[in-house]
């Protein structure tokens, strides 16, 4: 197994992104279980973020690193919450604080249009000068309430027409088929992935 440290202390997008890594060889490692602390994310874009994260995490470890930054966008809020989604109603992170947030701003509008954007980046090294970066996009909906036990943050209101059901209410396989992250992770593999012999 070949070491990739994450970029991330999220035991959920772990568990999400350890499902599709493991079978390819790469044992993912949290970085706190590495005494890495969190970068800061001041950027106003997903790319920048992801990149600040991943170099933070490699520069420190010595490995190779793999970091997301992901979100939602929601079209009449002008692409809000966005890079600012995980704490889009302040600090402390709450999802249903967060969740309470999204519904209130969303009241006035009729168009309830929306994507999960998922930015990866991996990187050799902390100084690599071609870091591999890969984009998903999963579009849909919000809801007026929240349905479905599964999945975390805005998933209980993703409504994904293709299968009548938030993302809350789908089963972490499809989840993890179909999703932005699995998306980008995707197309992330496909680059970086041994050739076959």
């Amino acid at each position: 197994m070949k070491r990739l440290v994450l970029a991330s202390n999220n035991a959920k997008k772990l568990k999400e992104l350890d499902a599709i890594l493991a079978p390819l060889g790469w044992e993912l490692i949290p970085q706190g279980a590495l005494g890495v602390a969190e970068a800061d994310e001041p950027h106003v874009t997903f790319v920048e973020n992801a990149l600040a994260k991943a170099r933070h995490a490699s520069r420190i470890t010595g490995l190779p690193a793999l970091a997301d930054d992901s979100g939602l966008c929601v079209a009449a809020l002008g692409g809000a919450p966005g890079v600012y989604s995980a704490r889009y109603a302040g600090e402390p992170k709450s999802d249903a604080r967060n969740n309470a947030k999204l519904l209130q701003a969303l009241a006035p509008h009729a168009d309830r249009r929306a994507h999960f954007v998922s930015l990866i980046v991996f990187v050799r090294h902390a100084d690599d000068p071609q870091p591999v970066i890969a984009e998903g996009e999963w579009h849909g909906e919000i809801v007026t309430e929240e349905r479905g036990a599964g999945g975390f943050g805005y998933d209980p209101l993703f409504y994904v027409a293709e299968f009548g059901r938030t993302a809350a209410e789908l089963d972490a396989a499809t989840k993890n088929a179909v999703s932005h992250r699995a998306r980008a992770l995707q197309s992330l593999v496909a680059r970086i992935a041994p050739p076959p012999r």
